[in-house]
């Protein structure tokens, strides 16, 4: 496990505490924005995990927009 995945489940278990689906979306975006200039720099490895996470962090905003809906 590398120091960018413990970084992401400490991020994760801190919005799942605070269970607004906003922050899930903006970090989710803001992966995607990191990620793009890693791929241009041929950075493969980390911008590959951050469109990973990207993909986490929507998915929990999904949930957590249809949980708070019910």
């Amino acid at each position: 496990m590398n120091l960018q995945d413990i970084i992401f489940l400490l991020v994760v278990l801190i919005l799942l505490y605070k269970r607004n689906y906003k922050y899930f979306i903006y970090l989710g975006l803001l992966s995607l924005l990191i990620s793009v200039p890693l791929f241009s720099f041929w950075v493969f490895f980390t911008a590959q995990r951050l469109t990973y996470y990207a993909a986490a962090f929507f998915l929990f905003a999904t949930i957590l927009f249809i949980s708070k809906k019910r």
